[in-house]
């Protein structure tokens, strides 16, 4: 079993498997692994599943349950106007960069039912580390940067919605959506780690380490 199947399989299957009518958005076919697993529940449960991407995909399943949009994800008036007005669940699986997966959440979250699900892959920088198994350095920032800015989403709105990680592989996000409120903007967040309390704190360390 490939990676992104068992994320899937573990994380996000058996939660939405017993929904009737399930509607599923997607953005990012890529290999189909989601997308297959998808539309096959979705076969089952009288479900819908609309796909995103900016390649083509569009002969890539055969199925009454599933349409297929060739666009960018960010093409957002478009995309709104081919696709249905709730989803049980949302994934991002596109373009991994804080700045457009912060878009992307703000611009569909409320689409998303309440208790829906909205998952987002590669949030982990671990195998990416220098000398680590998937040396890269720009997988190593841009998933440490989008790690961190859906902690920053999350901090504005945690009456909206519960949040949990997932460090398999390359990581998810896994959002429960739990009132059908707006999402707060993000506020500007004053981290202490540079405060000169902080640096006091770091440097008496370092002495009573040293001596």
């Amino acid at each position: 079993m490939s990676d992104n199947n068992h994320k899937l399989n573990t994380y996000l299957y058996d939660k939405i498997k017993n929904i009737n009518n399930v509607k599923i958005l997607e953005f990012g076919v890529r290999e189909g692994i989601s997308t297959k697993l998808f539309v096959s529940l979705a076969e089952k449960n009288n479900g819908k599943v609309f796909s995103v991407d900016l390649d083509n995909y569009s002969n890539l399943i055969n199925s009454n349950t599933w349409k297929f949009i060739h666009s960018r994800d960010d093409n957002f008036e478009l995309i709104k106007s081919k696709i249905d007005n709730e989803f049980d669940v949302i994934l991002l699986d596109s373009q991994h960069e804080a700045n457009h997966v912060k878009n992307i959440i703000y611009n569909y979250y409320d689409l998303l039912k309440k208790g829906g699900y909205f998952f987002i892959d590669d949030i982990s920088w671990l195998p990416y580390l220098k000398n680590s198994y998937r040396d890269n350095f720009w997988c190593e920032i841009n998933n440490k940067e989008t790690f961190n800015v859906i902690l920053d989403i999350y901090s504005d709105n945690t009456s909206n919605f519960d949040l949990e990680y997932s460090f398999i592989s390359s990581g998810f996000a896994l959002l429960k959506k739990k009132t059908n409120d707006t999402l707060n903007p993000m506020r500007e967040k004053r981290d202490r780690s540079f405060s000169i309390k902080n640096l006091l704190r770091l440097t008496k360390k370092k002495i009573l380490f040293e001596k």
